[in-house]
Protein backbone atom coordinates (compact mmCIF):
# COMPACT_ATOMS: atom_id res chain seq x y z
CA UNK A 1 0.00 0.00 0.00
CA UNK A 2 1.43 3.72 -0.83
CA UNK A 3 1.35 6.20 1.29
CA UNK A 4 1.34 9.70 0.40
CA UNK A 5 4.12 11.67 1.83
CA UNK A 6 3.25 15.35 -0.12
CA UNK A 7 1.61 15.94 -3.30
CA UNK A 8 4.84 15.49 -5.60
CA UNK A 9 5.63 11.94 -3.53
CA UNK A 10 4.41 8.48 -2.29
CA UNK A 11 6.27 6.25 -0.61
CA UNK A 12 5.81 1.83 0.48
CA UNK A 13 5.42 1.28 4.13
CA UNK A 14 8.54 -1.11 4.76
CA UNK A 15 9.44 -3.34 8.07
CA UNK A 16 12.50 -4.29 10.18
CA UNK A 17 12.95 -7.01 11.57
CA UNK A 18 12.30 -5.70 14.76
CA UNK A 19 8.49 -5.37 13.70
CA UNK A 20 7.69 -9.13 12.62
CA UNK A 21 7.27 -12.21 14.36
CA UNK A 22 6.63 -15.47 13.68
CA UNK A 23 3.68 -17.60 14.26
CA UNK A 24 3.37 -21.38 15.33
CA UNK A 25 1.21 -23.53 12.56
CA UNK A 26 -0.54 -26.71 13.68
CA UNK A 27 2.62 -28.59 13.68
CA UNK A 28 5.49 -29.03 15.98
CA UNK A 29 8.71 -30.77 15.82
CA UNK A 30 11.42 -32.19 18.13
CA UNK A 31 14.79 -29.53 17.38
CA UNK A 32 17.01 -32.57 16.59
CA UNK A 33 14.78 -33.54 13.56
CA UNK A 34 14.99 -29.99 12.02
CA UNK A 35 17.67 -30.00 9.16
CA UNK A 36 19.39 -26.49 8.78
CA UNK A 37 21.65 -27.60 5.58
CA UNK A 38 21.79 -25.33 2.77
CA UNK A 39 24.17 -24.74 -0.49
CA UNK A 40 26.06 -21.80 -1.79
CA UNK A 41 27.57 -22.66 -4.88
CA UNK A 42 28.89 -26.09 -4.68
CA UNK A 43 29.36 -25.86 -1.14
CA UNK A 44 26.93 -28.02 1.47
CA UNK A 45 27.12 -26.48 5.09
CA UNK A 46 25.39 -27.40 8.13
CA UNK A 47 24.81 -24.20 9.55
CA UNK A 48 22.88 -21.28 6.92
CA UNK A 49 25.37 -18.94 8.88
CA UNK A 50 28.44 -17.18 7.49
CA UNK A 51 30.97 -14.74 9.54
CA UNK A 52 30.84 -11.32 7.47
CA UNK A 53 34.64 -10.44 5.65
CA UNK A 54 35.59 -7.62 8.29
CA UNK A 55 38.64 -7.75 9.93
CA UNK A 56 37.50 -7.48 14.01
CA UNK A 57 35.55 -10.52 12.74
CA UNK A 58 37.56 -13.00 10.61
CA UNK A 59 41.12 -13.65 10.10
CA UNK A 60 42.81 -17.09 9.18
CA UNK A 61 41.61 -18.88 12.44
CA UNK A 62 38.60 -17.94 12.71
CA UNK A 63 37.36 -18.61 8.83
CA UNK A 64 39.37 -22.44 9.83
CA UNK A 65 37.24 -22.81 12.61
CA UNK A 66 34.11 -21.54 11.31
CA UNK A 67 34.59 -24.58 8.67
CA UNK A 68 35.20 -27.12 11.11
CA UNK A 69 32.00 -26.14 12.87
CA UNK A 70 29.49 -26.16 9.62
CA UNK A 71 29.53 -22.85 9.22
CA UNK A 72 31.89 -20.67 6.70
CA UNK A 73 33.44 -17.22 7.49
CA UNK A 74 34.57 -14.58 4.69
CA UNK A 75 38.36 -13.12 5.17
CA UNK A 76 38.13 -9.62 3.66
CA UNK A 77 40.84 -9.24 0.74
CA UNK A 78 41.23 -5.59 1.18
CA UNK A 79 41.43 -5.55 4.64
CA UNK A 80 44.39 -5.29 7.83
CA UNK A 81 45.12 -9.35 6.93
CA UNK A 82 46.55 -8.52 3.09
CA UNK A 83 48.40 -5.06 3.76
CA UNK A 84 50.58 -6.46 6.75
CA UNK A 85 52.43 -9.73 6.85
CA UNK A 86 51.99 -9.78 10.61
CA UNK A 87 48.47 -7.68 11.39
CA UNK A 88 49.26 -8.59 15.04
CA UNK A 89 50.45 -5.02 16.27
CA UNK A 90 48.02 -3.50 13.86
CA UNK A 91 44.83 -5.22 15.50
CA UNK A 92 46.23 -4.01 18.77
CA UNK A 93 46.63 -0.44 17.68
CA UNK A 94 43.00 -0.68 16.83
CA UNK A 95 41.46 -1.63 19.91
CA UNK A 96 43.58 0.71 22.05
CA UNK A 97 43.02 4.45 20.25
CA UNK A 98 40.75 6.50 21.49
CA UNK A 99 37.71 7.06 19.70
CA UNK A 100 38.81 10.53 18.68
CA UNK A 101 41.41 8.84 17.22
CA UNK A 102 40.11 5.96 15.68
CA UNK A 103 38.53 7.50 12.06
CA UNK A 104 42.12 9.12 11.28
CA UNK A 105 43.89 5.95 12.27
CA UNK A 106 41.91 3.48 10.49
CA UNK A 107 42.98 5.86 7.13
CA UNK A 108 46.72 5.59 8.16
CA UNK A 109 46.79 1.93 8.57
CA UNK A 110 44.37 1.25 5.82
CA UNK A 111 46.61 3.01 3.01
CA UNK A 112 49.16 0.56 3.51
CA UNK A 113 48.96 -1.15 -0.13
CA UNK A 114 47.65 -4.66 -0.54
CA UNK A 115 50.06 -6.87 -0.94
CA UNK A 116 49.26 -9.84 -4.10
CA UNK A 117 51.48 -12.78 -2.22
CA UNK A 118 49.29 -12.28 0.97
CA UNK A 119 46.22 -13.15 -0.90
CA UNK A 120 47.47 -15.96 -1.96
CA UNK A 121 49.10 -16.93 1.02
CA UNK A 122 46.36 -16.16 3.28
CA UNK A 123 44.08 -18.46 1.19
CA UNK A 124 46.74 -21.24 1.24
CA UNK A 125 46.88 -20.62 4.86
CA UNK A 126 43.09 -21.68 5.13
CA UNK A 127 43.47 -24.41 2.51
CA UNK A 128 46.34 -26.00 4.25
CA UNK A 129 44.45 -26.15 7.67
CA UNK A 130 41.44 -27.80 5.98
CA UNK A 131 38.82 -24.69 6.17
CA UNK A 132 36.64 -23.24 3.06
CA UNK A 133 38.42 -20.62 1.80
CA UNK A 134 35.78 -17.94 1.17
CA UNK A 135 37.00 -14.55 0.44
CA UNK A 136 35.40 -11.08 -0.67
CA UNK A 137 36.24 -7.86 -2.71
CA UNK A 138 35.19 -4.41 -3.45
CA UNK A 139 33.94 -4.67 -7.72
CA UNK A 140 37.32 -2.72 -7.97
CA UNK A 141 39.42 -5.48 -5.94
CA UNK A 142 37.79 -8.37 -7.97
CA UNK A 143 38.77 -6.81 -11.21
CA UNK A 144 42.27 -6.23 -9.65
CA UNK A 145 43.20 -9.18 -7.71
CA UNK A 146 40.50 -12.30 -9.10
CA UNK A 147 43.11 -13.99 -11.72
CA UNK A 148 45.10 -13.94 -8.07
CA UNK A 149 42.27 -15.40 -6.02
CA UNK A 150 41.66 -18.40 -8.68
CA UNK A 151 45.01 -19.31 -8.85
CA UNK A 152 45.54 -19.71 -5.03
CA UNK A 153 42.29 -22.09 -5.08
CA UNK A 154 39.66 -20.05 -3.20
CA UNK A 155 36.58 -21.61 -3.03
CA UNK A 156 34.25 -19.12 -3.02
CA UNK A 157 34.25 -15.38 -3.87
CA UNK A 158 31.92 -12.61 -2.81
CA UNK A 159 31.86 -8.93 -4.66
CA UNK A 160 31.10 -6.47 -2.35
CA UNK A 161 30.42 -2.87 -2.38
CA UNK A 162 27.78 -1.28 -0.21
CA UNK A 163 25.46 -1.34 -3.55
CA UNK A 164 25.87 -3.41 -6.73
CA UNK A 165 24.39 -3.28 -9.95
CA UNK A 166 24.89 -4.70 -13.25
CA UNK A 167 23.90 -0.84 -14.98
CA UNK A 168 26.47 0.93 -13.18
CA UNK A 169 27.60 4.13 -14.83
CA UNK A 170 31.54 5.09 -14.79
CA UNK A 171 33.48 8.01 -16.06
CA UNK A 172 35.51 7.42 -19.52
CA UNK A 173 38.47 7.26 -17.77
CA UNK A 174 37.22 4.24 -15.82
CA UNK A 175 36.14 0.33 -16.60
CA UNK A 176 33.65 -0.44 -14.27
CA UNK A 177 33.90 -4.05 -13.66
CA UNK A 178 31.54 -6.25 -16.09
CA UNK A 179 29.63 -8.67 -12.93
CA UNK A 180 28.57 -11.28 -16.00
CA UNK A 181 31.47 -11.37 -17.44
CA UNK A 182 33.59 -11.32 -14.39
CA UNK A 183 30.61 -14.58 -12.94
CA UNK A 184 31.66 -16.33 -16.31
CA UNK A 185 34.98 -15.85 -16.41
CA UNK A 186 35.96 -17.18 -12.98
CA UNK A 187 36.49 -20.79 -12.43
CA UNK A 188 34.92 -20.41 -8.96
CA UNK A 189 31.38 -19.50 -7.45
CA UNK A 190 30.69 -15.74 -7.56
CA UNK A 191 28.25 -14.04 -4.90
CA UNK A 192 27.63 -10.93 -5.52
CA UNK A 193 25.86 -7.38 -3.59
CA UNK A 194 24.83 -5.92 -1.66
CA UNK A 195 21.16 -4.99 -2.79
CA UNK A 196 17.72 -4.45 -1.40
CA UNK A 197 15.04 -4.48 -4.35
CA UNK A 198 13.56 -7.20 -6.94
CA UNK A 199 15.03 -5.44 -9.64
CA UNK A 200 18.43 -5.52 -8.89
CA UNK A 201 18.69 -9.45 -7.53
CA UNK A 202 16.81 -10.61 -10.69
CA UNK A 203 19.75 -8.78 -12.76
CA UNK A 204 22.71 -10.13 -10.56
CA UNK A 205 21.06 -13.46 -10.74
CA UNK A 206 20.99 -13.28 -14.39
CA UNK A 207 24.64 -12.23 -14.40
CA UNK A 208 25.17 -15.39 -13.14
CA UNK A 209 25.73 -14.92 -9.17
CA UNK A 210 25.72 -17.68 -7.12
CA UNK A 211 24.29 -16.21 -4.73
CA UNK A 212 23.16 -12.32 -3.44
CA UNK A 213 23.64 -10.45 -0.43
CA UNK A 214 20.85 -8.65 0.82
CA UNK A 215 20.77 -5.81 2.99
CA UNK A 216 22.00 -1.71 2.90
CA UNK A 217 23.25 -0.41 5.98
CA UNK A 218 21.73 -2.53 8.72
CA UNK A 219 24.70 -3.67 10.27
CA UNK A 220 25.97 -2.79 14.03
CA UNK A 221 29.06 -0.75 12.90
CA UNK A 222 27.88 0.55 9.81
CA UNK A 223 26.69 4.14 9.12
CA UNK A 224 25.65 4.19 5.46
CA UNK A 225 22.20 5.22 6.32
CA UNK A 226 23.16 7.92 8.43
CA UNK A 227 25.99 9.23 6.25
CA UNK A 228 23.62 8.35 3.00
CA UNK A 229 20.41 7.88 3.60
CA UNK A 230 20.19 4.88 1.59
CA UNK A 231 18.50 1.44 2.86
CA UNK A 232 15.44 -0.64 3.37
CA UNK A 233 14.42 -2.38 6.52
CA UNK A 234 15.96 -6.30 6.46
CA UNK A 235 12.27 -8.15 6.53
CA UNK A 236 10.99 -5.89 3.24
CA UNK A 237 14.08 -6.24 1.31
CA UNK A 238 14.96 -10.16 2.09
CA UNK A 239 10.90 -10.19 0.92
CA UNK A 240 11.43 -8.33 -2.02
CA UNK A 241 14.51 -10.14 -2.82
CA UNK A 242 13.89 -13.86 -2.55
CA UNK A 243 10.73 -12.91 -4.65
CA UNK A 244 13.06 -12.37 -7.51
CA UNK A 245 15.27 -15.58 -6.12
CA UNK A 246 11.77 -17.36 -6.85
CA UNK A 247 10.69 -16.49 -10.02
CA UNK A 248 13.95 -16.61 -11.09
CA UNK A 249 13.70 -20.31 -10.16
CA UNK A 250 10.49 -20.62 -12.18
CA UNK A 251 12.08 -19.52 -14.84
CA UNK A 252 15.34 -21.22 -15.12
CA UNK A 253 15.30 -24.50 -13.11
CA UNK A 254 18.24 -22.94 -11.06
CA UNK A 255 18.01 -22.22 -7.56
CA UNK A 256 20.28 -19.00 -6.04
CA UNK A 257 20.52 -18.42 -2.19
CA UNK A 258 19.49 -15.16 -0.93
CA UNK A 259 22.02 -14.33 2.04
CA UNK A 260 20.60 -11.31 4.58
CA UNK A 261 23.62 -9.59 5.47
CA UNK A 262 23.84 -6.91 8.80
CA UNK A 263 21.31 -6.16 11.57
CA UNK A 264 21.50 -9.26 13.36
CA UNK A 265 22.14 -9.91 16.89
CA UNK A 266 20.26 -12.81 18.36
CA UNK A 267 19.29 -16.59 17.28
CA UNK A 268 15.10 -14.66 16.94
CA UNK A 269 16.67 -12.56 14.25
CA UNK A 270 18.02 -15.06 12.33
CA UNK A 271 15.14 -16.93 12.57
CA UNK A 272 13.17 -14.18 10.97
CA UNK A 273 15.59 -13.85 8.11
CA UNK A 274 14.79 -16.81 6.82
CA UNK A 275 11.00 -16.71 7.21
CA UNK A 276 10.67 -13.70 5.27
CA UNK A 277 12.73 -15.33 2.69
CA UNK A 278 16.15 -15.59 3.40
CA UNK A 279 18.63 -18.97 2.32
CA UNK A 280 21.26 -18.04 4.89
CA UNK A 281 22.26 -15.03 7.30
CA UNK A 282 25.65 -13.19 7.13
CA UNK A 283 26.34 -11.62 10.82
CA UNK A 284 29.55 -9.86 11.99
CA UNK A 285 29.23 -8.38 15.58
CA UNK A 286 28.26 -11.86 16.95
CA UNK A 287 30.86 -13.17 15.73
CA UNK A 288 33.19 -10.66 16.68
CA UNK A 289 32.34 -11.25 20.31
CA UNK A 290 34.48 -14.42 20.21
CA UNK A 291 37.59 -15.40 22.08
CA UNK A 292 39.03 -16.34 19.02
CA UNK A 293 37.67 -12.93 17.28
CA UNK A 294 40.81 -10.68 15.47
CA UNK A 295 38.94 -7.53 16.98
CA UNK A 296 39.88 -7.98 20.73
CA UNK A 297 36.54 -6.96 21.25
CA UNK A 298 35.90 -4.82 18.76
CA UNK A 299 33.53 -4.10 16.17
CA UNK A 300 33.75 -2.10 12.87
CA UNK A 301 32.35 -1.82 9.56
CA UNK A 302 34.27 -2.36 6.09
CA UNK A 303 33.99 1.09 4.69
CA UNK A 304 35.02 2.23 8.19
CA UNK A 305 39.01 3.65 6.27
CA UNK A 306 37.46 5.25 3.60
CA UNK A 307 40.11 8.46 3.08
CA UNK A 308 37.16 10.50 1.83
CA UNK A 309 33.94 9.39 3.38
CA UNK A 310 33.37 6.84 6.04
CA UNK A 311 30.31 5.01 6.18
CA UNK A 312 31.41 2.68 9.68
CA UNK A 313 32.60 3.25 13.02
CA UNK A 314 34.26 1.26 15.29
CA UNK A 315 32.16 -0.77 18.47
CA UNK A 316 33.16 -2.29 21.79
CA UNK A 317 31.47 -6.11 21.59
CA UNK A 318 33.40 -7.02 24.04
CA UNK A 319 34.34 -10.80 24.39
CA UNK A 320 31.15 -12.93 25.58
CA UNK A 321 32.34 -16.90 25.24
CA UNK A 322 34.13 -18.86 22.27
CA UNK A 323 32.97 -19.13 18.97
CA UNK A 324 31.56 -22.41 19.79
CA UNK A 325 29.58 -21.35 22.49
CA UNK A 326 28.21 -18.64 20.36
CA UNK A 327 27.39 -20.56 17.06
CA UNK A 328 26.21 -23.95 18.57
CA UNK A 329 26.97 -23.52 22.20
CA UNK A 330 25.84 -24.58 24.96
CA UNK A 331 24.84 -21.18 25.66
CA UNK A 332 26.08 -18.88 28.41
CA UNK A 333 24.29 -16.11 27.89
CA UNK A 334 20.23 -15.31 28.19
CA UNK A 335 19.52 -12.71 25.71
CA UNK A 336 19.80 -14.94 22.80
CA UNK A 337 23.55 -14.23 21.38
CA UNK A 338 24.92 -17.46 22.28
CA UNK A 339 23.45 -21.38 20.47
CA UNK A 340 22.57 -19.52 17.27
CA UNK A 341 21.90 -22.96 15.67
CA UNK A 342 20.26 -24.17 18.63
CA UNK A 343 17.72 -21.15 18.46
CA UNK A 344 17.28 -21.70 14.89
CA UNK A 345 16.52 -25.64 15.52
CA UNK A 346 14.20 -24.74 18.12
CA UNK A 347 12.55 -22.16 16.67
CA UNK A 348 12.37 -24.40 13.37
CA UNK A 349 10.71 -27.53 15.81
CA UNK A 350 8.68 -24.50 17.44
CA UNK A 351 6.93 -23.08 13.97
CA UNK A 352 6.90 -27.09 12.76
CA UNK A 353 9.29 -26.46 10.03
CA UNK A 354 11.54 -29.38 9.17
CA UNK A 355 13.86 -27.62 6.56
CA UNK A 356 14.63 -24.14 5.59
CA UNK A 357 12.45 -24.10 2.46
CA UNK A 358 9.48 -24.86 5.03
CA UNK A 359 10.48 -22.16 7.48
CA UNK A 360 10.43 -19.55 4.24
CA UNK A 361 6.92 -20.87 4.76
CA UNK A 362 6.07 -19.77 7.62
CA UNK A 363 3.02 -16.98 8.91
CA UNK A 364 4.53 -13.92 9.72
CA UNK A 365 2.74 -10.84 11.80
CA UNK A 366 3.61 -7.42 12.04
CA UNK A 367 4.33 -6.87 15.58
CA UNK A 368 5.97 -3.84 16.96
CA UNK A 369 5.49 -4.79 20.52
CA UNK A 370 7.01 -8.54 20.15
CA UNK A 371 10.53 -7.46 22.20
CA UNK A 372 8.79 -5.00 24.74
CA UNK A 373 5.29 -6.58 25.50
CA UNK A 374 5.37 -8.21 28.88
CA UNK A 375 9.16 -6.85 29.46
CA UNK A 376 9.34 -4.31 31.95
CA UNK A 377 11.47 -6.01 34.72
CA UNK A 378 13.67 -7.23 32.43
CA UNK A 379 14.23 -3.77 30.88
CA UNK A 380 14.26 -2.15 34.41
CA UNK A 381 16.69 -4.37 35.35
CA UNK A 382 19.16 -5.02 32.34
CA UNK A 383 18.31 -8.75 31.91
CA UNK A 384 17.85 -10.91 29.04
CA UNK A 385 16.03 -8.84 26.36
CA UNK A 386 16.30 -6.09 27.96
CA UNK A 387 20.56 -5.86 27.87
Amino acid sequence: MEIQLGRGKTARRAYGIDEIALVPGNRTLDPSLADTKWRIGNIEREIPIIASAMDGVVDVRMAVRLSQLGALGVLNLEGIQTRYADPEPILDRIASVGKDEFVALMQELYAEPIKPELIEKRIQEIKQQGGIAAVSATPAGASKYGEAVAKAGADLFFVQATVVSTAHLSPESLVPLDLAEFCRSMPIPVVLGNCVTYEVTLNLLKAGAAGVLVGIGPGAACTSRGVLGVGVPQATAIADCAAARDDYYKETGNYIPVIADGGLITGGDICKCIACGADGVMIGSPFARAAEAPGRGYHWGMATPSPVLPRGTRIRVATTGSLEQILVGPAGLDDGTHNLLGALKTSMGTLGAKNIKEMQQVEVVIAPSLLTEGKVYQKAQQLGMGK
